[in-house]
């Protein structure tokens, strides 16, 4: 069972960056393809951006441009560099690796955009 600790989330004005990590216990994290997710209350967990173990990457249209997912395979870490963060950007943001088996969720961190 891979254990995921999610961490740099926080209170931040409009038009301002945060800088989000996870970290991966246990095995094999370097073969799977990574992704963050957010989740607002009353609504669906959504993904966000995805990262392979090759470093390609994919991003959902609304965050194109601002939102920068990287990984440090050495340090079973992968990264959410958000920059002109907009109000709507206000969720709880969770990392995971789709469709792989054994890969708990954390308990996310909260990011919140406000003035």
């Amino acid at each position: 069972q891979v254990q995921l600790v999610e961490s740099g989330g926080g209170l931040v004005q409009p038009g301002g960056s945060l800088r989000l990590s996870c970290v991966a216990s246990g095995s094999g994290f370097g073969a799977y393809t990574m992704a963050w997710y957010r989740q607002v209350p009353g609504k669906q967990r959504d993904l966000v951006a995805t990262i392979t173990n090759t470093g390609r990457t994919n991003y959902v249209d609304s965050v194109k441009g601002r939102f920068t997912i990287s990984r440090d395979n050495a340090k079973k870490t992968v990264y959410l560099q958000m920059n002109s963060l907009k109000s709507e950007d206000t969720a709880l943001y969770s990392c995971n690796a789709p469709g792989a088996v054994g890969f708990s969720w954390g308990q996310g961190t909260q990011v919140t955009v406000s003035s």
